[in-house]
């Protein structure tokens, strides 16, 4: 979930910040400078972080200026003095002005989605280049005012920044973006008192186990981590590490607690202690933020399901669950309407049952394909071997189910009766496969016929193709009109059909240009049925009007298919054969050459 970014106006806002941060800086100053160099606990740069990576740039400019401001004075009064007020100021807004940088680069959500892959990007970006780099110039401070070696500084500076970070951000994140008021508003009051009553057993576990405890038990706090990272989230599994933060921390800072039991410095057990607490930041966090992924991932699957229980149980298609291997798994209610039978019957049933044999190779090709493919969506067309209202025709659609590893499990399917798509589909070819005007086929459906007849032809079998151009057609519509000119059209080609056989095929190619398909015949023959009919059509004038009446011959180019040359190749020899006719004196045929 996309968090938008805040964009503050007020003037008093950065100061507000600036003032907390100064008062977080103090307060660790106060409390953990222990060897007189940096600080060994520090959560201030937690709030920069968490104002940087939750607010629009424009507004960087105020609040880095403002906790600048706060560094810089608190360092004077309760650090290394004035001298190192300005150079810790610029090291600490170095800090996370790199981690507030890396994360908008490389996450696409902000921190207080919950992501795993955010707390991820986070976690690195203040543990590497951050803490790393301003590690180095906070120890040159350091070791150059204060008697702490270069080493041990950069060490105190690494461990009190990064544990401070890990700590404070997330649950200061949320508070920003508005995370907490909005648990607080969505959540029901039982599972407020729950999140509540969890924290307080975890507070009292923790005192008991840094204060009254005789023996170091610091197990005791596992369970209850992940108890809260479980039943409460984010915000909880952040309340609890800030909770055994402050708890821990006051009491190893004062002598108490188990970590006192090891030999060494106060700052040495801090640092143990901090080793501690990080380990525990990285057992609760990325364990609430799998949770949150998950319970984010079964609230999609949730509505991803009633959306689909609604369209199949609604819908006129069939829907199919089909498993891997072809058994139907699933049969929307509509099975009974379109297959006419029950869904329950189906279940457990190869697919199979429900495509004509002939078909079942394709459809199977299909599933295999899904699964084969399953980011891809295939579509089947088939003949029902069952159907209630006499179906012939189905289109199936289908994709692939994935799981977890996104491993294909089965299939889902919808069929629906396409019969009247079908039949709509070839009314439609039989109109666009005739020449309104003439009856003749079209120019598409001729060419289509030539195709099949040029492999019959390679099979063995003989065949000519006949290229026929009206004489002098636009003569005849510049003399007597078009519409003269269209019953021209439509006699000649009732002139030729009588001298035609059954297997044999007219076309009108465009204008007054016509073809002929004689099968079953040579070249020779051809040449007399082509003779003929030019005879046929001269021997009879046309009615224009009524009144009016043309007399109409033609041009021929005549071809032989050989079952090699292509439709392109004989419509072009036949053409050049017309050109010769009409060049010759027209009315007249030509073989091509």
């Amino acid at each position: 979930m996309s968090v938008p970014l805040r964009s503050p106006s007020s003037f008093f806002t950065p100061v507000i910040a600036g003032v907390a941060y100064f008062l977080m800086a103090s307060i660790a100053l106060l409390c953990s400078r222990f060897e007189g160099g940096l600080a060994f606990i520090w959560a201030a740069n937690a709030l920069l972080m968490a104002e940087l990576q939750t607010s629009e740039t424009r507004y960087w400019p105020r609040v880095i200026a403002a906790c600048g401001i706060a560094s810089m004075i608190s360092t004077a009064l309760f650090g290394m003095g004035p001298a190192a007020a300005l150079p810790m100021a610029a090291v600490n807004i170095a800090e996370s002005l790199i981690v507030a940088i890396l994360c908008r680069r490389f996450i696409p959500v902000h921190l207080a989605d919950g992501s795993k892959r955010s707390l991820l990007v986070f976690i690195l970006a203040l543990c590497l280049p951050a803490n790393m780099i301003t590690g180095l110039g906070a120890a040159m401070v350091a070791s150059a005012l204060t008697p702490v070696k270069f080493s041990a500084a950069w060490l105190q500076w690494y461990s009190g920044h990064v544990l401070g970070g890990l700590t404070c951000t997330p649950i200061l994140t949320m508070l920003l973006q508005g995370q907490v008021s909005r648990w607080i508003e969505q959540t029901t009051g039982k599972k407020k008192l729950e999140a509540v009553g969890l924290l307080m057993v975890f507070a009292l576990i923790t005192v008991h186990v840094f204060f009254l405890a005789r023996y170091p038990m610091l197990f005791l706090l596992l369970l209850p981590l992940v108890v809260i990272a479980f039943r409460v989230g984010s915000l909880g599994a952040a309340a609890s590490v800030v909770l055994l933060a402050i708890i821990g921390g006051a009491a190893t800072v004062t002598g108490h607690g188990p970590l006192n039991m090891v030999q060494g410095s106060i700052g040495e057990r801090t640092q143990l202690f901090q080793l501690f607490l990080a380990f525990s930041f990285v057992l609760s966090m990325p364990l609430a933020a799998e949770l949150n992924g998950r319970r984010r991932l079964f609230q999609m699957l949730q509505a991803s399901e009633a959306r689909y229980r609604a369209i199949a149980e609604h819908s006129g298609d069939v829907v199919l669950n089909v498993s891997v291997d072809g058994v139907i798994e699933y049969a929307s209610p509509s099975a009974a309407e379109q297959i006419g039978c029950a869904p329950g019957l189906l279940v457990g049933r190869p697919a199979e049952i429900l495509v004509d044999p002939e078909d079942r190779p394709e459809v199977i090709r299909a599933h295999r394909r899904a699964l084969a493919q399953p980011g891809d969506v295939q579509t089947v067309e088939f003949r029902p071997l069952l159907s209630t209202d006499r179906a012939d025709w189905c289109e199936m659609v289908t994709r692939a189910m994935l799981d977890e590893q996104g491993l294909p499990i089965g299939v889902v399917s919808t069929v629906r009766d396409m019969s009247r798509h079908k039949a709509r589909q070839r009314a439609l070819q039989r109109v666009a496969a005739v020449d309104t005007l003439t009856g003749a086929d079209s120019r598409w459906a001729f060419l289509e016929k030539l195709e099949q007849e040029i492999q019959r032809v390679a099979r063995g079998s003989h065949a000519c193709l006949l290229l026929i151009d009206i004489d002098h057609f636009k003569s005849v519509n510049d003399r007597f009109g078009h519409g003269a000119g269209d019953k021209v059209l439509s006699g000649f080609v009732e002139r030729l059909r009588p001298g035609l056989r059954g297997g044999d095929s007219i076309g009108r190619l465009g204008g007054e240009e016509f073809a002929v398909l004689l099968t079953g015949t040579d070249i020779q023959r051809a040449t007399m049925v082509c003779e003929r009919l030019r005879n046929m059509v001269s021997a009879q004038r046309i009615s224009a009007d009524g009144v009016q009446t043309i007399a109409v011959t033609f041009s021929a180019g005549l071809v032989e298919l050989d079952g090699k040359a292509g439709r392109a190749e004989l419509l072009e020899a036949a053409d050049k054969a017309l050109y010769r006719a009409k060049n010759s004196g027209r009315n007249c045929l030509r073989l091509a050459a």
